[in-house]
């Protein structure tokens, strides 16, 4: 595919993202997605292309920062909760509680009971949001080591986007065999038919963005309900011209 199709394709995807959106505010169902990864993969650039033509009160994208200290002595599930979707609303986890599962034991944030605990309860909190109505996806961003490494060098070296870097990135490339055994015993031990793993091939960011939406659109049952035409009525009078009875201060023109 060449640029222009990649870039049609994506505008027809975000159409009927438009159109599942409005699916799940008419019906009051719930959409809660799991974006996991290897740094650099390309979760936040997926995010970015499902959230760009969506209405904003309809969506939200949750990512976490490092737990406080009264978090990190409460249930490890607890935090996550309040950031669950409400009817017709769409939740984005950038990142998620599988962190406890590749990225914590990798790099000694958690100890083997505490990941092993995890590992027992994922599959009945999850079963318990499914019981409750709620539509679960999550996805597995895959990466080579190269096209990592490529991507991290790409970071580094561009100012605009240096701030992704952080320590834990980098202490985190050694760790690359580790962190695929890893995914490997959480996708055995947590992937359920109410609650599946989705992979998806992100060495190619632009194809895999594609195939990721086009795979989450099939998985929502919304093509029953699609969206009403409005038909405006005719404006009264002549359009007036934009005029402020305040004191504020233009912005010059200067392109």
């Amino acid at each position: 595919m060449g640029r222009h199709p990649k870039r049609d394709a994506l505008a027809a995807l975000q159409l009927e993202l438009i159109r599942m959106q409005y699916w799940l505010k008419v019906s009051g169902r719930r959409l809660l997605v799991l974006f996991e990864g290897r740094d650099a993969a390309g979760k936040g650039g997926v995010i970015k292309r499902i959230t760009d033509t969506l209405d904003t009160r309809g969506y939200r994208v949750v990512a976490l920062g490092k737990p406080s200290e009264q978090e990190a002595t409460q249930w490890y599930f607890q935090r996550y909760v309040p950031h669950l979707p409400a009817a017709g609303e769409i939740v984005l986890f950038d990142r998620s509680w599988y962190n406890r599962a590749v990225v914590e034991p990798a790099m000694g944030f958690c100890t083997q009971a505490q990941h092993e605990a995890f590992l027992e309860q994922a599959p009945t909190f999850e079963r318990l949001l499914a019981d409750d109505g709620i539509l679960l996806l999550k996805y597995w961003l895959a990466v080579d080591q190269a096209e990592q490494e490529r991507r991290f060098a790409e970071r580094a070296n561009d100012p605009q986007k240096r701030w992704k870097l952080s320590p834990v990135d980098l202490a985190a490339r050694a760790k690359y065999a580790e962190m695929g055994r890893l995914r490997d015993t959480m996708i055995e031990r947590t992937h359920r038919p109410h609650a599946p793993w989705f992979a998806v091939d992100f060495n190619d960011q632009k194809r895999g963005r594609l195939n990721l939406i086009r795979h989450l659109l099939d998985q929502v049952p919304y093509r029953d309900q699609d969206i009403p035409a409005t038909r405006l009525p005719r404006l009264k009078g002549k359009p007036r011209k934009e005029k402020l009875t305040t004191e504020a201060v233009w912005v010059p023109e200067v392109y």
